[in-house]
């Protein structure tokens, strides 16, 4: 990780490496939880009458704090983590603070997404000698726990819950990918900004706790300008027209839709003033 006084800061080897297997795995509880029986459980058969039934403690819970002040990579915002490009030999858990990844096309930088705490990294560690396939700036200050590349095999390979829950991001990713695909295929600007919206729209209804017919969700102008390839500025005046038209509403970074079906009528519309244009 790339930071003006991170030699400062640094800590001897023995006690800032990446994390071991075994404290990598704590670092991810809801995970290991799914895998690893407690300690002390009861045993099927019952106890035999009169018998003295001696119960183990279970072992005590990992220090989030120890974890931090072990592992945790501190960044403050503007801080380059890795770059596009570089040997990738860690992984890195976001524990606090945002960070976006950025790709060099033609020379000019454009955003691929914008991670939260709980996501996972600069995965590319999985394959040995892989390139950094986009550098990662922090949007704000925060923490990140880092894993090199033999603690993140050795969790996928012996922790089937943390492997799935590489999958799922990795699908996730897969997904915002195609659909930002989609997106730019389109050729004016509000119907970017507002087939992103139906496609969050709809997963957060996925997520459950909708209301009827609508949807709402997190999101910052930031993010929503990354998953449609247009400046933060553009897509702010593109949701302002939509709250003109009673389309969204915005409070704070939460985004209101409620009335979906309206949302996809007015894409439609879009989509036929599209096709008008492209027959004169």
């Amino acid at each position: 990780m790339t930071h003006p006084s991170e030699g400062d800061r640094a800590a001897p080897d023995a006690d800032r490496g990446a994390l071991s297997p075994s404290d990598a795995e704590r670092a991810l509880p809801s995970a290991a939880a799914e895998v690893a029986p407690s300690a002390g459980a009861a045993p099927d058969e019952p106890a035999e009458p009169g018998a003295r039934v001696t119960v183990t403690p279970a072992e005590p819970g990992p220090d989030p704090e120890r974890l931090r002040a072990r592992f945790g990579r501190p960044f403050e915002a503007g801080d380059v983590i890795f770059r596009e490009g570089e040997p990738g030999t860690e992984a890195y858990l976001l524990e606090e603070g945002r960070v976006r990844l950025i790709k060099k096309v033609r020379g000019a930088e454009r955003s691929l997404m914008v991670l939260k705490p709980g996501d996972l990294f600069g995965e590319s560690a999985l394959l040995g000698g892989a390139a950094r396939w986009s550098t990662a700036i922090a949007l704000s200050r925060g923490v990140a726990l880092t894993l090199d590349q033999g603690t993140l095999q050795n969790l996928v390979e012996r922790n089937p819950a943390v492997a799935l829950r590489l999958i799922k991001q990795l699908v996730g990713r897969l997904r915002d990918a195609e659909d930002q695909i989609e997106i730019m295929m389109l050729a004016d600007t509000q119907s970017k900004v507002v087939n992103a919206l139906l496609k969050l729209a709809q997963q957060s209804r996925g997520a459950g706790g909708a209301p009827p017919n609508g949807a709402s969700f997190a999101i910052s102008p930031m993010e929503l300008s990354t998953r449609v390839g247009l400046d933060v500025d553009t897509v702010k005046r593109a949701v302002q027209q939509l709250r003109e038209g009673q389309y969204v509403r915005v409070a704070d970074e939460r985004l209101e839709i409620p009335d979906i079906d309206a949302l996809r009528r007015l894409f439609g519309l879009l989509g036929l003033k599209d096709e008008i244009r492209g027959e004169q």
